[in-house]
C-alpha cells in the first residue's frame, strides 16, 4: 500500500512539536529528555476542555499540529486513534472508587473512561462527521494504527489522519503495564502526492518477526522501548532526515510491518 505523508504532529518528552525536533530526530542536533510539555490546546470550548483528560489533551495538540503542517481540514478528514494505554489516570480513579464504601462513579469520569473518548472530542473540536476509529494492539498500537489508516487510504481513496497517544498508569497499574512517559504523535496520510506531501511509505504487512531497526540516540531509543505510542520515533526519524529508507515496525512476536521511506519534494 502507498501512502504520502502530508502532515506530522509530535509531543513528548524532550519533544514540542515536530518543527523543533526534526533536528534532534536527525542526529544532527541533541536531544535532551525533559518532561512533555502538554499545551492546554484552543480547540475545544472552555467547558469542554475542563472536563478532558491528559490524552485528550495529547490526541488533539498532535492532531492540530499535523493538520496545520498537511494544510488539509480536519473536518473533512477521517481518522484512526490508536492507543496502548487510554485514559489510565482515569482509569485509576475509577478503579479506587469502586473499591472503596462509596462506589458512585461521576459521570464526567465515566464517559472520559471508554476508548473512543478522544476521538469524540476530536469530532466536537474541528467539527468531523467523517468516519473515525479507535484501536488498541498493546505494544503494537501504533503499528495496527497505521495498518488500519493505510488500508483505507488505499482502498478508500480518501486521506486519514492517524493518531496515537499514551499515557502513564498511576500505581499499583503502573507495576503491572509499565508505560513511562506521556506522548502523541500524528501523521495525516494522503493517497495522492498533493502539493504538501513530502514523504511516500509503501506499507507492507508481513509474516515472521524482524529486527526492529535503533535510533541513532541511546535516550530516544530507550523511549521508544518504554511507550507504545512512541514506537513510531524510526519511522518519524527517517522522515526528518529527508532520506530513503526501510523501517520495520514490530506487529506482535510473530508479524512486523515493512515501510520503505521516499522523500517526495
Amino acid at each position: 500500500m502507498r501512502v504520502f505523508v502530508e502532515g506530522v504532529g509530535l509531543l513528548g518528552p524532550g519533544l514540542n512539536g515536530w518543527p523543533t525536533s526534526r533536528a534532534m530526530l536527525a542526529g544532527e542536533a541533541q536531544y535532551v529528555l525533559s518532561s512533555a510539555i502538554v499545551p492546554a490546546g484552543n480547540l475545544l470550548p472552555a467547558a469542554e476542555r475542563r472536563r478532558t483528560g491528559l490524552p485528550v489533551k495529547l490526541a488533539l495538540a498532535a492532531g492540530q499540529e499535523a493538520f496545520v503542517h498537511a494544510g488539509r481540514d480536519a473536518a473533512l478528514t477521517a481518522s484512526v486513534f490508536t492507543s496502548s494505554a487510554g485514559d489510565g489516570e482515569n482509569l485509576h480513579h475509577i478503579c479506587t472508587t469502586l473499591a472503596s464504601p462509596e462506589r458512585e462513579i461521576s459521570p464526567t469520569r465515566f464517559h472520559n473512561s471508554v476508548h473512543n473518548a478522544p476521538a469524540g472530542y476530536w469530532s466536537i473540536a474541528t467539527r468531523a462527521q467523517t468516519a473515525s476509529t479507535s484501536l488498541c494492539a498493546h505494544d503494537a498500537s501504533f503499528a495496527a494504527g497505521l495498518l488500519d489508516a493505510a488500508a483505507q487510504v488505499a482502498v478508500d481513496g480518501i486521506a486519514v489522519a492517524l493518531i496515537a497517544y499514551d499515557q502513564p498508569y498511576p500505581e499499583p497499574l503502573h507495576s503491572v503495564r509499565p508505560i513511562d512517559a506521556s506522548f502523541g504523535a500524528a501523521l495525516v496520510l494522503a493517497p495522492r502526492a498533493g502539493e504538501h506531501a513530502f514523504a511516500a511509505l509503501d506499507i507492507s504487512f508481513e509474516s515472521g518477526p524482524a529486527e526492529v531497526g535503533r535510533l541513532m540516540d541511546d535516550d530516544l531509543d530507550a523511549l521508544s522501548g518504554r511507550v507504545p505510542a512512541a514506537r513510531c520515533l524510526p519511522l518519524l526519524a527517517v522522515l526528518a532526515r529527508d532520506t530513503t529508507a526501510i523501517v520495520v515496525l514490530a506487529y506482535g512476536d510473530k508479524n512486523h510491518l515493512r515501510i520503505e521511506v521516499t522523500p517526495w519534494h
